[in-house]
């Protein structure tokens, strides 16, 4: 399925369809499903739906024995040796933000301008 050419509905709607057919595939009722997790009846309904919070989903998931599938959803991102050697070692904790970002011309304008106030 091309998730990028969904709406975010759409894949809210399709994410909760899917949890509905695992949870159907179990033979559990809604009911059954809020009680075995201590969920209230209107948050699996809410979650099958696809308006839900992570936390729902995730008690879902594991009730359903389906939490490995995380993995497949959002993979762990790794670093490679290659950029952890060139980074020295150094793990990235944030972004650079939007002053890296900018294309290297417009950098060297901005350094003329802030040096011609000297």
């Amino acid at each position: 399925m091309d998730f990028y050419s969904l709406s975010d509905k759409a894949i809210e709607k399709e994410l909760g369809d899917r949890i509905k057919a695992l949870r159907l595939r179990k033979n559990l009722t809604q009911k059954e499903l809020a009680t075995v997790t201590t969920l209230s009846l209107n948050s699996i309904k809410a979650l099958e739906s696809g308006r839900s919070k992570l936390s729902t989903l995730i008690t879902v998931l594991r009730e359903l024995d389906t939490l490995d599938q995380l993995d497949n959803f959002i993979p762990e991102i790794s670093i490679s040796p290659m950029q952890l050697a060139k980074n020295k070692g150094y793990v990235r904790q944030r972004a650079s933000g939007e002053r890296l970002k900018q294309p290297l011309s417009r950098q060297a304008d901005q350094h003329k301008t802030e040096d011609s106030d000297w």
